[in-house]
């Protein structure tokens, strides 16, 4: 099995109460009860209505300075006190796919600041970017946040903050779905 592939099956089962999906930009996801977070691929499961698929990977567009940064201040998932989550499911155009690498950066981080603001919400806010561009996916990336309930504001924060930089610009559908562990179903 991969260790580096995930499977966010929405459905009736899992351990996470789905508070509120919304479709920022594009088309939506079918609305679920349920989220489970599944260690590899998941080709289908019972009572779900829509299965994303993605995998980690090193980390892309950072600085050696800024991975060091990412590496002592990015908490680990699954703490005890972190029982709300965001699952950010995101699509970007043919637009930012047919820039270079080093141009796609340069928004990213020299515009949008995107790294430079996530660093300021560790440690209190944990994430686990999963790529799926390559998996044939309906999404490029899936993006896992937890966090405190009193951290639920500065999370707010942070998303505004992304939302409104350059890079956004880029992105042709997002959904937002919003989470709150509770035990199995």
């Amino acid at each position: 099995m991969n260790d580096r592939a995930f499977s966010f099956v929405g459905g009736i089962g899992g351990p996470w109460h789905v508070s509120r999906i919304e479709a920022v930009t594009g088309e939506p996801l079918d609305t679920v009860a349920r989220l489970q977070v599944v260690g590899g691929i998941v080709a289908s499961s019972s009572g779900s209505s829509w299965i994303l698929r993605g995998v980690t990977s090193n980390e892309r567009y950072v600085t050696r300075p800024e991975k060091v940064l990412l590496d002592t201040r990015q908490p680990s998932l699954g703490r005890a006190e972190a029982t709300c989550a965001a699952l950010i499911p995101i699509r970007k155009s043919a637009a930012w796919w047919s820039m270079a690498q080093d141009e796609r950066r340069a928004i990213l981080e020299e515009q949008s600041h995107h790294i430079a603001i996530g660093l300021e919400y560790l440690p209190a806010v944990a994430r686990r970017l999963h790529h799926c561009r390559d998996l044939a996916e309906p999404f490029d990336f899936l993006t896992w946040f937890e966090y405190a309930p009193e951290d639920a504001s500065p999370f707010e924060h942070l998303v505004t903050r992304l939302r409104q930089s350059e890079e956004w610009r880029y992105i042709d559908r997002e959904i937002d779905v919003r989470l709150e562990r509770r035990g199995p179903a």
